[in-house]
């Protein structure tokens, strides 16, 4: 009966420990699918690197930076954060040490991250990811602009104040919850959001203007489209299915992603929830076109007449009859699922066609997911071209089928090839739109 009586109560004073242990794992797999929500891992491991251990180079105007070690690791991760010290680091863009972040940390998006997320958050890079001892790199910006103190008055400036995020009054929730995902730990806008000369997103939600997602200047040899509801180069286009379609799989009927949209699908955006996926494409959807006279895409049969007739004296049109169209055809339409269409293809429209020449040159790879397991690679073909043929072949894709887009000079090409034509990192993003340049290749 003694033993009894003494197992019951150890039972007893076990109950607790046990409901905690249940807690926190509730905790650290919200956590993990919040980390996925924020794509973490895309920043902070190296190509070929061990997960959250950072080390992968960041291209800034005033130099290369190096992703931190989030770890936790004691020594050289943040394993000896507090969760005020983490909350600072994430929420503020301020370190244990007191100095404030580069804002290629998106901490002003995150600064709407509730706290009851940021808690979870805590817990998963607490318990749930393996401590990594790996020292974190120095940074190779050029003293004066190296120097630390400036960054304080950049993140008073232009980083708002910290709070959790806060509905529309009367708005759809489902629409609110996407707000919430895109313009917080989504931080789709510290890609797709033009910035300023002082380096600030000029929007930081559909409240501070149409700039907002409006897309951005290149970076790293890619531009991340527009986002709003322009035809000509944003998703007007896209129908909220296609959109939750491309989130899964990285491409629909007639797009393909490439560039550094390709990390946000294969690290994030395939692993989030059908619900979550539908409020972000909803949300998306609800914002306007930029430009008030945006008008839909209206097709023009007159190059792919032409071309079936055997015409190909077009600017680029035999470039493009030998390189591309047995692929994107000769009508621009493509082949679903596999070689995106061009004609209607709103990023072969923007204003600056640097993604176009960077597939062009380099080609890519779209990668097989859990809901799209096929990989389709498009080749390179800045090996066989020229600088005047690459051109060529981008001013016809530009211009025929209806597209709007206005015609390349050879130094434009000339210009990313000798830079090297980098590729992408987890901070640049692009999205095809049923690309030409992309045979289903290679964000956004």
């Amino acid at each position: 009966m003694k033993t009894f009586f003494s197992a019951l109560a150890l039972g007893l004073f076990a109950l607790p420990a046990m409901a905690r242990e249940v807690n926190d794992a509730d905790l650290v797999s919200k956590g993990e699918y919040l980390s996925r929500a924020g794509d973490c891992v895309a920043c902070h491991t190296a190509k070929g690197g061990k997960p959250f251990a950072g080390g992968l180079p960041m291209e800034t105007p005033i130099g290369i930076i190096y992703s931190t070690n989030i770890t936790p690791d004691k020594e050289t991760g943040i394993g000896s954060y507090s969760y005020e010290d983490f909350d600072k680091a994430v929420r503020h863009g301020v370190a244990k040490s007191g100095s404030t972040l580069y804002p290629a940390m998106p901490y002003p998006s995150y600064a709407s991250v509730t706290e009851t997320d940021m808690r979870a958050l805590y817990a998963y890079f607490m318990q749930g990811v393996e401590p990594v001892p790996q020292a974190n790199l120095d940074s190779e910006i050029p003293w004066p602009l190296s120097m630390r103190w400036p960054l304080a008055i950049w993140r008073t400036l232009f980083a708002p104040k910290v709070a959790d995020f806060q509905p529309t009054p009367g708005q759809d929730p489902i629409i609110t919850r996407g707000a919430y995902l895109v313009e917080g730990l989504g931080h789709c806008g510290a890609c797709h959001t033009p910035r300023a000369i002082t380096m600030q997103e000029k929007a930081l939600s559909p409240a501070d203007g149409d700039e907002f997602l409006a897309g951005s200047a290149p970076l790293e040899g890619w531009i991340a489209k527009n986002l709003r509801g322009d035809h000509k180069d944003g998703l007007g286009s896209w129908s909220e299915e296609q959109l939750v379609q491309f989130f899964k799989t990285g491409r629909t009927p007639n797009t393909a992603v490439f560039g550094g949209m390709t990390d946000v699908v294969e690290h994030s955006l395939q692993y989030m929830t059908d619900a979550d996926l539908i409020a972000m494409a909803r949300y998306l959807k609800s914002l306007p076109a930029k430009d008030p006279n945006d008008k839909p895409f209206q097709a023009d049969v007159r190059i792919a007449e032409a071309l079936w007739k055997g015409d190909d004296s077009a600017r680029g049109a035999a470039i493009y009859v030998d390189n591309c169209a047995a692929c994107h055809r000769t009508d621009g339409q493509g082949y679903e699922r596999v070689f995106p269409a061009l004609a209607g293809n709103p990023v072969l429209q923007t204003d600056d066609p640097t993604s176009l020449i960077h597939i062009v040159l380099s080609g890519g790879t779209l990668p097989g997911l859990n809901h799209a397991p096929s990989t389709i690679v498009m080749p390179p073909f800045g090996w066989r071209l020229t600088d005047e043929q690459v051109a060529d072949v981008i001013s016809f894709i530009r211009t025929s089928w209806g597209n709007q887009g206005t015609p390349v000079a050879a130094k434009a090409v000339a210009k990313l090839r000798n830079n090297g034509n980098r590729t992408t990192s987890g901070t640049d993003i692009g999205w095809v739109s049923g690309s030409a340049e992309a045979a289903a290749a290679t964000h956004h």
